[in-house]
């Protein structure tokens, strides 16, 4: 991309991380966010009054809570679009995890309001708040391959594994296969933790021994430490598991898969919900976990 500017839309704890980055790699960032304390530790970041403001960008990224929440701070900027439509060519990244059929949908939308001058990129990231403050994350994009070539350099800036998964609806899909590994696998390293230390075993040295066989992973490497010390600081609500397991279980009714592994987690993670415990870090769920009763599967709808 030959113009270096870049709308932002949500600087929580993974967008404002990400827009430095963005902004530290020489690019000219505008970007709007609900509350102003996030912009006093991002001073190279333009602050706007509004995602209306960005209809100018050559690129807008949203980064907010869910597809709804973004439909609804993007309806200014759509009908600015259906009034004066942007530059062909402009594109809309969604970079938070939604519906692979609602980013469709919304692409058709954005294509409508803004004359067809406008295309809606769905780019997932993976990687947590460590990924994002260190510019490491995983980007899953779905998008044309001419439109993933334009953008790429920019995504870039963000993460180090930037792949294109297929067509708009692609990336949202493969960030719900690795929620259903990331919620699975920290829902058993949780449950082998209380088992393990209701024994009498300590979960730290248990962990040291899994990451030196089969059983190491990512997660282990990243989640275990936090399990093992029962530290819930949020670096990501754990509520958030349970809207991305619905994305699994959707996408699988569609194609007529079978998913007994993310049936079972999106009752634990609605158990986690039930309890109070949503908006604390994805660890929580060895809470959740343990204030079940014994022999209890925290199956639920």
């Amino acid at each position: 991309m030959n113009d270096k500017r870049v709308g932002f839309a949500g600087l929580g704890l993974m967008g404002a991380p990400m827009a430095a980055n963005i902004a530290r790699a020489g690019w000219d960032v505008s970007a709007w966010n609900r509350s102003d304390a996030a912009f006093h530790s991002l001073p190279a970041v333009q602050r706007v009054p509004d995602p209306a403001s960005l209809r100018d960008e050559p690129v807008i990224i949203f980064m907010l809570p869910d597809l709804p929440v973004i439909e609804d701070a993007a309806a200014g900027l759509l009908e600015s679009w259906a009034d004066r439509p942007p530059q062909p060519g402009t594109a809309v990244v969604v970079m938070s995890s939604v519906s692979p059929a609602g980013v469709k949908a919304f692409g058709e939308k954005v294509r409508q309001a803004s004359h067809g001058n406008a295309v809606v990129v769905d780019a997932p990231v993976s990687g947590g708040t460590v990924g994002a403050r260190q510019g490491t994350l995983a980007i899953m994009v779905g998008a044309s391959g001419p439109d993933f070539d334009r953008l790429q350099p920019l995504l870039a800036t963000m993460g180090t594994t930037v792949r294109r998964m297929g067509p708009l609806g692609s990336g949202s899909l493969a960030k719900a296969c690795n929620q259903l590994i990331v919620g699975t696998t920290t829902a058993a390293l949780a449950e082998a933790a209380e088992v393990a230390e209701r024994a009498g075993m300590d979960v730290q040295a248990l962990y040291e021994v899994l990451a030196g066989g089969l059983a190491a992973s990512r997660v282990l490497e990243v989640v275990g430490p936090r399990l093992a010390a029962k530290d819930y600081a949020p670096t990501g609500p754990a509520k958030f598991m349970h809207k991305d397991l619905g994305f699994v279980l959707d996408t699988a009714g569609e194609v007529g898969s079978a998913t007994p592994m993310a049936a079972a987690a999106i009752d634990l993670y609605a158990e986690l919900k039930r309890q109070g415990l949503g908006d604390l870090d994805l660890a929580v769920v060895r809470q959740a976990i343990a204030n079940l009763p014994a022999g209890a599967t925290g199956s639920g709808n």
